[in-house]
């Protein structure tokens, strides 16, 4: 069986008993979605040139 850490808790699990992959449990999982609706994470956004931007519609 192969250990795991678990990206919000830290703790290790066997990977082939949780049905939360790639958390240890339901709990973790939530924690998770609940951090992407906080908006705690989020991905880089590039700034694009003005030139690049589209025109406002008014």
């Amino acid at each position: 069986m192969s250990s795991v850490m678990c990206p919000i808790c830290r703790g290790d699990f066997e990977a082939s008993l949780s049905i939360s992959l790639p958390f240890c449990s339901e709990r973790c999982r939530q924690v998770d979605l609940g951090r992407w609706f906080g908006e705690d994470y989020g991905f880089p956004r590039e700034e694009s040139s003005e030139s690049e931007q589209e025109p406002e519609i008014n």
